[in-house]
């Protein structure tokens, strides 16, 4: 890795330390966080009874990690909030609120099958950076956010659309809803995917953007056999270049839609005081691997100082069959294909900023950690462990990654 930045990985006292995780991991000019837990850092148990005493701890110990490293939860572009039951999301969505009065940063929120420790809530927080992280070098630490909604788009009082710093957009999971009435529209999988792209190709234009600046979707389905259909859907957007993605099972999602479309987009221009004149040519890097499962996405797209790649399931690269085996053998063909597509763009596991792990059976938490540390044996990123109700293929594990990009995209800015 280039000596120019470094990873900056940290902990804190005041909120729970997992060995398997990293509370924080800073990398240029964002800090991705390891999806927390409503527990207790003194007593390393969970605390609260309902979801919205647990979305509170795990605010609690978000903030305690951000403050940790001079940072303030205004800083914070993303939130992710996973729920074992949608019916919390008003409840959940007041105890938000609190901690963020006056700005909202953007917003996804899921039904998920089951959490670790049998939590209700979970929540994960992506982080503005400025000071970057090239040893004693601050970078640009006056960059600002640029916080955007449009009318063209659905717009919600408890996240905004997109939130811009530095060389990257963050938008809020979109919804098939008609942003004129507000209602969800499309009675398939099919429909309701076109119409979330649609959202979202609305708000990219509202910011001078278009859909092939799109460097990674997280697809949350409520119906595993939707995959197809949904592929589709978003290939008709992609006619040349297809982003890195992911596919995750919800148990259930806000409205009862079928589909929601989680997008990161490249930001060429940067926020100000960048200039835009001195960083906007900055190219979108996609490649594959043959070393690696092929799929009907990209497997790592980088970006300016990121790497994103596409989730991985157990899959021999030769065979595109599944690996022989239990839990063990099928979390070690994941790491293995992703471990192939990162040295395949000349970098390294260590340069691994944070890690999704999406489990068919929670139970099977210990048994990923028994390999997990092979391929991390000196440092382990940022991590966010899920239970689903199904994955592809019939998977046990699904693993997906993002990568630290220190030599960045041309022209190297």
């Amino acid at each position: 890795m280039s000596a120019d930045n470094a990873v900056a990985a940290r902990n804190t006292e005041n909120a729970p330390i997992s060995p398997k995780s990293t509370q924080s991991v800073a990398f240029s000019h964002y800090n991705n966080l390891s999806a927390q837990l409503p527990i207790d850092p003194k007593t390393g148990k969970i605390t609260g009874s309902n979801a919205a005493e647990q979305a509170n701890q795990c605010l609690k110990n978000i903030m305690a990690i951000v403050e940790s490293v001079d940072h303030a939860m205004t800083d914070v572009v993303k939130l992710t909030v996973f729920l074992t039951n949608t019916d919390d999301i008003d409840a959940v969505d007041e105890v938000c609120s609190t901690y963020f009065p006056d700005y909202v940063p953007t917003r996804t929120t899921v039904a998920v099958a089951a959490l670790p420790m049998g939590a209700l809530v979970q929540i994960e927080a992506l982080i503005s950076n400025g000071v970057g992280t090239i040893p004693d070098a601050p970078q640009a630490g006056d960059l600002i956010k640029v916080a955007r909604n449009t009318k063209n788009a659905p717009i919600s009082s408890g996240s905004t659309q997109t939130v811009a710093f530095s060389h990257y957009n963050n938008l809020s999971g979109q919804l098939p809803i008609d942003p004129e009435t507000g209602k969800i529209i499309g009675n398939t999988a099919k429909e309701q995917a076109n119409q979330c792209l649609n959202n979202a190709k609305a708000i990219l234009e509202s910011i001078d953007h278009s859909m092939d600046d799109i460097v990674k979707m997280n697809i949350y389905l409520t119906n595993l056999s939707d995959i197809e259909a949904v592929t589709e859907a978003y290939s008709a957007f992609f006619p040349d270049y297809i982003p890195a993605v992911g596919n995750t099972v919800a148990t259930a999602l806000p409205m009862g839609a079928l589909v929601q479309i989680d997008i990161a987009v490249s930001h060429g221009d940067g926020t100000p005081p960048q200039a835009p004149e001195d960083t906007c040519k900055l190219v979108i890097e996609a490649n594959n691997t043959k070393h690696a499962p092929a799929g009907p996405y990209t497997q790592t797209v980088a970006f300016s100082h990121y790497n994103h790649i596409s989730a991985q399931l157990p899959l021999n690269p030769e065979t595109a069959e599944m690996v022989a085996g239990g839990i063990k053998e099928q979390t070690e063909q994941c790491l293995k294909n992703l471990k192939a597509i990162i040295e395949s763009v000349d970098h390294v596991m260590d340069d691994v900023v944070k890690i999704n792990i999406a489990l068919k059976n929670i139970e099977d938490i210990d048994a990923v950690d028994e390999v997990y540390p092979t391929f991390f044996p000196g440092y382990v990123p940022a991590r966010r462990t899920i239970g689903v109700s199904a994955l592809p293929n019939d998977a046990l594990v699904q693993i997906e990654a993002v990568v630290a990009n220190a030599e960045g995209t041309p022209p190297n800015a």
